[in-house]
């Protein structure tokens, strides 16, 4: 199956902290295959800038560095590796400073989409967003990508946005999770709001309980600074697995518009009840063999950031009263899985009687890895000896349906990118959905820090503490189970 590309407005994308490590590892290779899919214009170009001192040449041979070790083999091509980098250009600047914002300057054209990347430190932005406009290289049409963290606490989130919007408008802003782009979650949302099989359903009264997972096997190292700092509240519950909820649990939007699905995703943020302290589990990895612990990877070997955390969730409307939402993410667990688990309730009444066993249906949405949605359903098992029932899978893994050599559904990153060109906010945050996440989080840590709680230790390559799995025993529930 092929898909459709549907090509964009010829841009200059400007990439700010062109030499870093997300720019090789995500952004470029993202506009590469792109530009292999055939979605980016002939005159397309792409503008790095940096501290370093390269000419565009340079830069060139640093770009194509990381396209031959960040893409796929299958798409290795001198041909298109030439036409790619010949799109290429570089200027050496000074964030704080004023060299090289002339030559950004002279390099811009008329009449073409200008985005700007801020692959940068936040307390860099604020200067990238006044310097853009002192030396008039954005404009009321420019756009800006930003990056997380969006703030580490609410006080800092507006500030940041306070910031920002001295230079640029709400609707030039794309705050960018790449969560947003992966397939599966954009597919959620044609699952649940084009098919009336499932909206019908989609509520209290159906739905018993629902799992969010993002599970990790990687630790802190080469992180350790920044992560200690923040830990798995910050780095991945206030934004992504808040942005999975939001989609989960959210309202028909009145229609695909960015701020009619950004105003529902608000509103699911803003019905979260308070977390009991009992339904929150932390947990920080310990040493095992070879293994380091946590604090092996951080200056503070007494620290008491977490690397694994559980929660009991409650959104507080018509929908969702009295299903709980169970998330949970860490590092260091037992496989890489992102998964969320819509699990239905029972049948109201079994004809088959208690032999036959408990089932039900589960609609497991898999983001990684091997993107898909898996659907179970109860049947009869084949074969003599009575009616004896077995649950198997629907299933639909995007790798089988649209066949294992589709390199045309894009990654994550690469999606966002082209939906900045387009002018497309509908999977970017808005300052207000920031804002409001960091209201509902905030109180949370506050809370464990005033108790002095200690993270509970647990064994690297597990699922986590052993406590997380009572948020759900001592309900008659259980983790679905984290696969290697």
């Amino acid at each position: 199956m092929v898909s459709r590309v549907i090509p964009v407005d010829t841009f200059d994308l400007v990439i700010f902290g062109g030499t870093g490590d997300l720019a090789h590892r995500k952004i470029l290779p993202g506009l590469y295959r792109r530009f292999v899919a055939g979605q980016m214009p002939e005159d397309a170009r792409i503008i790095g800038a940096a501290r370093s001192d390269l000419d565009d040449e340079q830069y060139r041979t640093d770009v194509r560095a990381a396209l031959m070790e960040f893409v796929d083999r299958r798409l290795h091509s001198e041909e298109h590796f030439a036409a790619f980098l010949s799109r290429l250009h570089y200027v050496a600047i000074d964030a704080r400073g004023d060299h090289g914002w002339k030559s950004l300057h002279e390099l811009m054209r008329d009449g073409v989409v200008r985005a700007f990347y801020f692959s940068v430190a936040p307390a860099l932005f604020g200067d990238l967003a006044e310097r853009l406009h002192r030396h008039e290289i954005a404009d009321e049409a420019s756009r800006i990508v930003v990056e997380k963290p969006f703030g580490r606490d609410l006080a800092s989130a507006r500030a940041l946005n306070a910031t920002l919007a001295q230079h640029f408008d709400e609707t030039q802003i794309y705050r960018i999770d790449h969560y947003l782009g992966k397939e599966t979650v954009q597919n959620l949302m044609a699952v649940r709001f084009g098919n009336v099989l499932f909206e019908p359903l989609w509520n209290s009264q159906y739905v018993e309980h629902i799992q969010i997972t993002v599970a990790e096997t990687v630790g802190v190292a080469g992180r350790g600074s920044y992560y200690d700092k923040s830990g798995a509240m910050r780095d991945m519950v206030q934004n992504h697995l808040m942005q999975l909820l939001c989609l989960i649990a959210m309202e028909p939007p009145s229609r695909f518009d960015p701020d009619a699905v950004r105003d529902e995703k608000l509103k699911v943020i803003r019905a979260l009840e308070p977390v009991d302290p009992a339904d929150i589990v932390r947990g920080q990895y310990r040493r095992q063999g070879d293994i380091a612990a946590y604090t092996d990877d951080v200056e503070d070997l007494d620290s008491r950031t977490e690397s694994f955390i559980a929660m009991k969730l409650h959104v507080s409307n018509w929908r969702w009263a009295g299903t709980p939402f169970y998330i949970r993410t860490g590092k260091r667990l037992r496989a890489r899985q992102s998964e969320i688990a819509v699990v239905f309730k029972d049948a109201p009444h079994s004809i088959f009687g208690a032999s036959a066993g408990r089932h039900r249906n589960i609609l497991t949405i898999r983001l990684q890895p091997n993107e898909g949605m898996t659907l179970g359903v109860t049947i009869k098992e084949p074969g003599p000896g009575g009616m004896r029932l077995i649950d198997v899978p629907l299933d639909m893994t995007f790798a089988d349906a649209l066949g294992p050599d589709n390199d045309e559904v894009p990654e994550a990153y690469e999606r966002l990118i082209m939906d900045v060109v387009r002018g497309n906010q509908t999977l970017f945050m808005r300052g207000d959905e920031v804002e409001a996440a960091w209201a509902w989080t905030d109180p949370i840590i506050e809370g464990w820090q005033s108790r002095d709680d200690r993270p509970l230790s647990y064994e690297p390559c597990t699922s986590g503490p052993e406590e997380s799995a009572m948020l759900l025993h001592r309900e008659n529930r259980r983790w679905r189970e984290i696969r290697e």
